[in-house]
């Protein structure tokens, strides 16, 4: 491939939540600062097309708007198609992206279950093409380290992680928000240990909000080679030194055979005090950003990205599963690798 910068397509500006936008929050924003990228159209669904968010965009930008979504596919300019469309609508835009030749960035989750994730990465691999589900809490710098400390034997062989990943703030996710930010932890959680999860304990619960969906989950995990971790994930009520939305907590544990590491992925930041409230900034690479390299380097490589289709799968039977152990109260055993990937 040339040294051209790639052709984007943004597509969709829908989420879990129902404030969510993260194609104009976190990836335009990333897509407009690395140099190996370049927007050059903009596409919404129908159900975002009352609202008139990509004809205003592009415009803004200074781009073509397709006239539909699937138009927008059609573009030989379009090298990656960034997709943040609705729920419903994401395996069908996913999958006819791939087909149209097209690689994919995909918000998260890459879908709601693991059925509709199978979908995906078939035609993933009939095509050959990139197709990364946005797992970028895995590229934070502290999660780097840790990773790098534990493939080097830092704490021996590691036995379990405890991970906390809670957000203070913002609107809850009608599907939960095990659905909505428990791909962050367990994606990270799976990185840490590179164990395949077997089986799954779980409870779900309604802690901090009216409403039907779930707030709160704690996730027992039991992994290949006796190796445990336990994830509790969910969202709180608005606090005066996070902003809205914002990360509260999130932290692991890694304890080894010769030691234990502790990892705070609040930090290193700058604290930020603005009238409203008080925040932490990190200042350096994003961790979108950092996911964005790892796009690039794949489709200019002509080879498949990690994070990929497979991990999208496996975090989702463990979702599939946590929801089915807290239903039942008892654990729930998940399928072996070749049963998964099928």
């Amino acid at each position: 491939m040339s040294d051209r910068a790639l052709g984007v397509l943004l597509l969709g500006f829908a989420g879990l939540g129902p404030d969510q936008d993260h194609q104009q929050d976190m990836y335009l924003p990333a897509f407009g600062s690395h140099p190996g990228f370049e927007v050059v159209g903009v596409a919404d669904t129908p159900a975002g097309a009352s609202s008139s968010t990509g004809h205003r965009l592009a415009a803004k930008l200074g781009v073509p708007a397709a006239a539909s979504w699937r138009d927008g596919l059609t573009d030989p300019a379009v090298d990656v198609v960034s997709v943040c469309v609705e729920p419903g609508l994401r395996v069908e835009a996913v999958t006819a992206a791939l087909r149209a030749g097209k690689h994919v960035l995909v918000d998260k989750p890459l879908a709601l279950t693991a059925a509709e994730c199978r979908e995906v990465g078939a035609v993933a691999a009939e095509t050959g093409l990139v197709c990364l589900p946005a797992h970028h809490q895995r590229f934070h710098p502290m999660i780097g380290s840790a990773l790098a400390a534990v493939a080097g034997g830092r704490v021996g062989l590691p036995w379990n992680v405890q991970a906390d990943f809670l957000v203070a703030g913002g609107t809850p996710s009608e599907a939960g928000e095990l659905a909505n930010l428990g791909v962050y932890p367990i994606d990270v959680v799976l990185a840490l240990t590179g164990q395949r999860v077997r089986q799954v304990h779980a409870r779900i619960t309604r802690h901090w909000h009216d409403g039907p969906a779930d707030d709160l989950a704690l996730l027992f995990l039991t992994h290949d080679h006796g190796v445990t971790s336990t994830v509790s994930v969910g969202r709180m009520r608005a606090l005066a030194d996070t902003r809205p939305a914002g990360l509260a907590v999130h932290r692991y544990r890694i304890s080894g055979s010769h030691g234990v590491l502790d990892v705070d992925a609040a930090r290193p930041a700058v604290a930020v005090r603005r009238a409203e409230a008080t925040g932490a900034t990190w200042h350096g690479a994003s961790t979108v950003g950092r996911l964005l390299d790892v796009l690039h380097a794949a489709v200019t490589a002509g080879r498949s990205s990690s994070p990929g289709p497979a991990d999208a799968l496996h975090v989702a039977e463990i979702v599939d599963a946590a929801r089915a152990s807290a239903a039942s109260g008892v654990p729930v055993e998940l399928p072996d690798s070749e049963e998964g990937s099928r």
